[in-house]
C-alpha cells in the first residue's frame, strides 16, 4: 500500500504528494486496485503515473507480442523485448517504481467477473467494440471506466464514474478565511472584513464562524451558503433571529461534497458533453469525436489496421465514414475534411509528448476516481497540437512510412527528414529533478540527440533523496544519495541506447560562477534550453543568459495540481524576466514579534527563533574565536542594539550559560521556555492591559489584534515537553554533547530546574506598528556596551573551540528541527488562542515545501516538449517562412478543477530609437576589440547619437564629464584594455563577448534609449 505495513503512510517517500492530496485521499488510494488494459506507450505511462502515486495495486492486461515501433513511447521496453508479451515485460519495470504497490499481470480474459473486482478500469490501446464491452461491464458494476487513445498529434479521454459519484473537495485549495469587522441583522445579514481584506469567496460557497462576540449563535454554526456582494462583503442569509453582533469573529470556509452524475461509454458516444482544453478550437472537439469514430470503423473493417502514413486512399475512406457516422447522428456537426485528413494521416502516429500530456491527465483522473478528491472530467475531452508539424510540412507517403526502426511511432506524423533534425538537435538542459527526469524520458523516447552532431548537456549539483523517488521516476532506492544528472542520463540511455554517451552530465549550479564552465563557446554550441528548475533566481540568469545568446528558452513550472509552460523565442517574444509575479507578501515585524493572529505567524516566528538561538549563536561565537578584531569588524556597521544582543549571546554561550552535561540543556531548554511563553506575555500585557484603549479612545486589543495569555509550565504536557525535548538536544548539539530521548529523565530534569518569578519591567519598549524601530526595548547605552565589550572572554582561551551550528534541514525527521519548529509554534499559537497545527503542515510552512505529483509533471513536461516540436520545424525547407508566435503556446493547467488555458506568447516591447525600432533582444554587436574613440565615433556616425557614458557590470568605463586628462588615457585603449585599466583585472580567459551598457544623446540634447553594445574582445 502506499505506507508500511501497518497502515501509516511513509511520510518521508509521500511527503510531497501528500501535500497535494491529503492523508485521507491517500488512504482512500490505498485501498484501490486499479487495472490498465493496453501497455503501450500511453498505457505504461498511466501506469507509470500511479504506481508512484501509490494505489493498492496495478494489474496490467496486454498479451500482444512487442513491436519494434511500440519503442516509439514505451520506455520500459528495450529492443530485445520484441516479440514478447507487452504486459509480462513491463510488470517488473514498473513495480520497481514503487515498493509498496505489487503490480500483476492478469492473464485471464477480461470478463465481467474479472472486472468487477477493481475499483477503476483504464483502456487504453484496443478496439472500439472492446472498449464497450468493457465499459458496460464496469458500469453494472459500479466499477470506475476510463477510455484514452491518443493517434498522433490527436487524443481524447472519457470517464464513467456513474452514477452519485461524490466529489468530496472540488478544487483542492486550502479553505478561505478572514477576519469579520461587522455582521449586519437583516434579512440577507452582509458581513464585512476586516481592513477591507478581499475574502476571495465566490456565490454558492459555504462559511461558518468562531470568536463572533454578540451574535454568538453563528459560532460553529452548521455552513451558511454565500452570496457575494463585493469583494470586502458577502451575504449569510437571514440573521434577524440572531443577537446583535458587537465585535471580533473569524469565517471559514467549509468545504461541501458534490454529487456528480456519469453516462455510459455507449450513451456518451450517441450524447457527448465536452470539456474544452482551448477554446481556440471551439469546433474541433465534435469533429474529432466523429474523427475518432471513423478511424475505428476503417479499422474494424480493414482487420484492425488504421489508415496508412499519408495515405491519400485511406484518408479518403475515413472521410467517407466520418460523413456517414455524421449523417446518422443526432448532433450532426460540420466536419473539416481537412482536419479529418490529418487524424487519418496520423491514425499510427505515437508521439511521447502526446503520451506524457494524456498519461499525467489520465493518472490524476484515476486518483480522482478512487479518491474523491478534485473534480472529474464528466464526459469527453479532446485535445490536438496540430501545430506543431514543421512549417511548410507537405510530406509523401514515403516519407511517412515505417522504416522499421524504433521511432516508427514519430516518423508517421513528422517525416524522416524532421526525424533527422530531431537526432542531430543540440539541447542544454537545466536541472533533472522532477520536470528533468520526465523530459529526458520525452526526449530518448523522441530521439532528440541521438544523432552524429547531437547532444544534450544536463547540470543539477544535488544528489537523490529518498522524498525524490515518489515523482523523479529515473531513480530508484538504491540511487539514493547518487549525482541526480549522473543517475538520469545513465537511466534514459538504458531505456534509449542511441543516446548513450550523448549526454554530457555536469553538477555546476548555473550563475556567475560557472560561466568559466557556460562560456561563450558552451552557449554558441547549442540550439537552444530547457529550464527544469525550482527557483526563481537560476531561471532569471538562464533568461538572461538566452537574451544574451539569443537561444530558445522553454520554461516550466508546477505547483501542486497547477502547472504553467512558456516558451520564449529569440526576437519574436518577451524574454521570461520581462513579466513577474508580485512580490510575496511579508508578514510585519510587529505581527511576528507581538501580535500574531494566524498559525502561519507563529510559525515563521518559530523558524526565527530556531536560528536565533541554534544557528546564529554558534557562527557569531565561532566568528569572535577565530576573527582577529572581531568586535571592530563585525560591527563597523550596525547599532548599538544590535552589537548588545549579539555579544550578550557570545558571552552567554561561552561563559555564562556554557552546558557542561545534558542536564544542563534541559536547564537551558526550560529558562527559555519561561522567559518567551510566560514572561514576555505578561510584560507585553503589562505594556498593554487587556482592557487598554488608543489615543483615539478604541480599544487596543481590537482585532486583528490577539489579547495573550502566560502559559504555565506544566510537565504533564506533551506539547511543553516536546519543546523542552527539540530544544535541550539542539543546544547539545551545538556543543557536541550527547542528547537524549528519554521523555521520562527529560521531564524530572525540566520539572526540577527552579526558574525566577518574573516581574514586569517599566519602561520597555515594543514595537506596535511596523514603522517603529524593531531594535526597540534593547538597551543600547554607550557606558553598558563599552563595560560589556571589556567583560568579553579572551578568545584566547578557547583555542581549538568551535560550536556546530544547527544549519536547518526538513526533510530529516531525526534532527529534531521540525519538531522544535512545531512545538515552539504551537506553544506560541496557545498563548494568542490560535487554533495549533500539526507536525506535517508545519513542516510545509516553516520549510516551503512546493506540493508536488507526477500527474502534473507528466503533463506540463508533455506541453514543453510539443514546443520543442514547433522550434524545431520553425523554418520551411527553403528558409522563406518561418513560424508566427500565434502558433507557440503558454500553457496554464489545473488538474484539480480541471483546467486548461493556452495563450500566445507575448511579443517583446519595441523602443523606437531614431527612426528604428529594437527590443530587448537586440544589441550593437561590434567583431572586434575596438577602442573606446571608436566606438564613441561610430556611433556618432551610424546612429547619430553622442555617447555620454559606457558602463561595464558596475565599473565605469567613461563618461563625458571626465577630466581631459582621463579622457586621453582612455579614448584610445581597446575594450579589452579598459576594463583592464579600470577593473584592475583582466577579462576573463573564457570570456569572448563583453558587454557594455551606454547612455546616448540626440542632436537635441535629450536621452535616447539604445540597446545594449558586445564587443568580441577576442577577435
Amino acid at each position: 500500500m502506499s505506507g508500511n505495513t501497518s497502515g501509516d503512510i511513509d511520510e518521508s517517500l509521500y511527503s510531497r504528494q501528500l501535500y497535494v492530496l491529503g492523508a485521507d485521499a491517500m488512504k482512500k488510494m490505498s485501498a484501490s486496485n486499479v487495472l490498465i488494459v493496453g501497455l503501450k506507450g500511453l498505457g505504461c505511462e498511466v501506469a507509470k503515473n500511479i504506481v508512484l502515486a501509490g494505489v493498492k495495486s496495478v494489474t496490467l492486461y496486454d498479451p500482444s507480442p512487442v513491436v519494434i515501433s511500440d519503442l516509439s513511447t514505451q520506455f520500459f521496453l528495450h529492443q530485445e523485448d520484441v516479440g514478447k508479451p507487452r504486459a509480462q515485460v513491463s510488470a517488473p519495470r514498473l513495480a520497481e517504481l514503487n515498493q509498496y504497490v505489487p503490480v500483476s499481470v492478469l492473464d485471464t480474459e477480461l470478463t465481467p467477473e474479472a472486472i468487477a473486482t477493481f475499483k477503476c478500469v483504464v483502456v487504453t490501446d484496443i478496439p472500439q467494440q472492446q472498449k464497450l464491452e468493457i465499459s458496460e461491464a464496469a458500469h453494472q458494476n459500479n466499477v470506475y471506466f476510463i477510455s484514452t487513445e491518443t493517434r498522433g498529434l490527436f487524443g481524447y479521454t472519457f470517464n464513467d464514474f456513474g452514477k452519485d459519484f461524490v466529489v468530496v473537495d472540488p478544487t483542492g485549495e486550502e479553505p478561505l478565511s478572514g477576519m469579520v469587522a461587522n455582521i449586519e441583522q437583516a434579512e440577507e445579514g452582509v458581513v464585512m472584513c476586516l481592513d477591507e481584506t478581499r475574502h476571495g469567496l465566490e456565490d454558492g460557497q459555504f462559511v461558518t464562524f468562531s470568536e463572533v462576540q454578540g451574535m454568538t449563535e453563528l459560532n460553529d454554526c452548521e455552513p451558511r451558503k454565500v452570496k457575494v456582494i463585493g469583494p470586502y462583503t458577502f451575504s449569510i442569509g437571514d440573521t434577524r433571529g440572531l443577537s446583535a453582533y458587537t465585535r471580533g469573529g473569524l469565517f471559514k470556509q467549509v468545504k461541501m461534497p458534490v454529487v456528480l452524475n456519469f453516462k455510459s461509454f455507449k450513451s456518451a458516444l450517441e450524447e457527448p458533453e465536452y470539456f474544452y482544453s482551448d477554446f481556440s478550437k471551439f469546433d474541433r472537439p465534435a469533429q474529432l469525436h466523429v474523427g475518432f469514430q471513423a478511424l475505428h470503423a476503417f479499422a474494424a473493417a480493414n482487420n484492425g489496421r488504421m489508415p496508412r502514413p499519408g495515405n491519400d486512399d485511406d484518408a479518403t475512406e475515413v472521410i467517407r465514414l466520418a460523413n456517414q457516422i455524421n449523417d446518422a447522428w443526432s448532433q450532426k456537426t460540420e466536419l473539416d475534411d481537412k482536419l479529418l485528413k490529418q487524424l487519418a494521416y496520423q491514425a499510427t502516429g505515437d508521439l511521447s509528448p502526446m503520451v506524457a500530456v494524456f498519461g499525467g491527465l489520465v493518472a490524476q483522473e484515476v486518483l480522482k476516481a478512487c479518491t474523491g478528491k478534485f473534480s472529474p472530467i464528466n464526459n469527453f475531452m479532446y485535445f490536438d497540437a496540430l501545430e506543431c508539424l514543421p512549417v511548410g510540412f507537405e510530406p509523401k507517403e514515403a516519407d511517412l512510412a515505417p522504416v522499421g526502426s524504433r521511432y516508427d511511432g514519430q516518423i508517421a506524423v513528422f517525416g524522416r527528414e524532421f526525424q533527422e533534425k530531431l537526432s542531430n538537435y543540440r539541447e542544454f538542459l537545466v536541472g533533472s529533478g522532477a520536470i528533468g527526469c520526465e523530459m529526458l524520458k520525452n526526449w530518448a523516447m523522441m530521439g532528440i540527440a541521438s544523432g552524429e552532431n547531437g547532444v544534450i548537456h544536463v547540470t543539477d549539483m544535488d544528489t537523490i533523496e529518498k522524498s525524490n523517488l515518489n515523482r523523479q521516476f529515473l531513480f530508484r532506492p538504491a540511487d539514493v544519495g547518487k549525482l541526480k544528472s549522473d543517475t538520469a542520463a545513465e537511466a534514459v540511455a538504458k531505456m534509449n541506447p542511441d543516446i548513450a554517451g550523448k549526454i554530457a552530465t555536469h553538477q555546476d549550479r548555473v550563475g556567475l560562477e560557472t560561466e568559466v564552465v557556460y562560456n561563450d563557446e558552451f552557449y554558441e554550441s547549442i540550439d537552444g534550453v530547457t529550464n527544469a528548475l525550482d527557483n526563481v533566481v537560476a531561471r532569471k540568469y538562464m533568461d538572461q543568459r538566452c537574451v544574451f545568446y539569443r537561444k530558445p528558452l522553454l520554461e516550466s513550472g508546477t505547483l501542486g495540481t497547477k502547472g504553467n509552460t512558456q516558451v520564449v523565442i529569440p526576437h519574436l517574444t518577451e524574454s521570461y524576466s520581462a513579466s513577474q509575479d508580485p512580490a510575496e507578501k511579508q508578514i510585519p515585524i510587529c505581527t511576528l514579534k507581538n501580535f500574531p493572529h494566524a498559525i502561519e505567524h507563529t510559525i515563521q516566528w518559530a523558524r526565527d527563533l530556531f536560528e536565533g538561538l541554534f544557528t546564529q549563536p554558534a557562527e557569531s561565537v565561532n566568528a569572535y574565536l577565530s576573527t582577529p578584531d572581531y568586535i571592530e569588524k563585525a560591527f563597523a556597521t550596525v547599532g548599538d542594539s544590535v552589537k548588545i544582543e549579539t555579544l550578550n549571546k557570545i558571552r552567554s554561550f561561552l561563559v555564562t550559560d556554557k552546558p557542561m552535561a545534558f542536564a544542563d540543556c534541559v536547564a537551558w531548554a526550560r529558562k527559555n521556555f519561561e522567559e518567551l511563553y510566560n514572561n514576555a506575555p505578561q510584560q507585553l500585557l503589562f505594556n498593554f492591559p487587556a482592557d487598554a484603549v488608543t489615543s483615539s479612545g478604541q480599544p487596543f486589543w481590537s482585532p486583528p489584534k490577539r489579547v495573550p495569555t502566560a502559559v504555565t509550565f506544566d510537565p504533564a504536557s506533551d506539547l511543553h515537553i516536546d519543546f523542552i525535548m527539540a530544544a535541550a538536544n539542539l543546544h547539545a548539539f551545538n556543543y557536541g554533547l550527547k542528547g537524549s530521548r528519554d521523555r521520562d529523565q527529560i521531564k524530572q530534569l525540566a520539572a526540577a530546574v527552579t526558574v525566577p518569578k518574573f516581574v514586569p519591567k517599566s519602561g520597555v519598549k515594543i514595537q506596535v506598528n511596523e514603522n517603529e524601530d524593531p531594535g526597540a526595548g534593547v538597551e543600547s547605552d554607550a557606558d553598558g556596551l563599552s563595560a560589556l565589550v571589556a567583560s568579553m572572554p579572551d578568545p584566547a582561551e578557547f583555542a581549538g573551540v568551535r560550536l556546530a551550528p544547527a544549519d536547518f534541514e526538513k526533510d530529516d525527521d531525526s534532527n529534531f528541527h521540525i519538531d522544535f519548529i512545531t512545538a515552539a509554534s504551537n506553544l506560541r499559537a496557545s498563548n494568542y488562542g490560535i487554533e495549533p497545527e500539526d507536525r506535517f503542515r508545519t513542516k510545509q510552512i516553516a520549510g516551503k515545501i512546493i506540493p508536488a505529483i507526477a500527474t502534473t509533471t507528466s503533463l506540463v513536461t508533455g506541453l514543453v516538449c510539443l514546443e520543442l516540436y514547433k522550434l524545431i520545424g520553425s523554418v520551411s525547407r527553403d528558409g522563406q517562412t518561418v513560424r508566427k508566435v500565434d502558433d507557440y503556446k503558454n500553457g496554464f493547467i489545473n488538474l484539480a478543477l480541471p483546467f486548461f488555458g493556452f495563450s500566445e506568447p507575448i511579443p517583446p516591447v519595441k523602443t523606437k530609437c531614431n527612426d528604428s525600432e529594437f527590443t530587448e533582444w537586440d544589441s550593437f554587436d561590434y567583431d572586434h576589440d575596438i577602442t573606446l574613440q571608436e566606438l564613441i565615433d561610430d556611433f556618432e556616425k551610424t546612429h547619430k547619437l553622442e555617447l555620454t557614458m559606457v558602463s561595464s557590470g558596475v565599473s565605469m568605463l567613461y563618461a563625458s564629464f571626465y577630466s581631459k586628462k582621463k579622457l586621453e588615457s582612455r579614448l584610445p585603449m581597446k575594450v579589452s584594455e579598459l576594463v583592464k585599466s579600470v577593473t584592475g583585472k583582466d577579462v576573463p580567459a573564457h570570456t569572448k563577448w563583453v558587454m557594455l551598457d551606454v547612455c546616448c544623446e540626440d542632436a537635441e540634447g535629450e536621452d535616447v534609449e539604445v540597446p545594449a553594445i558586445h564587443v568580441n574582445v577576442r577577435n
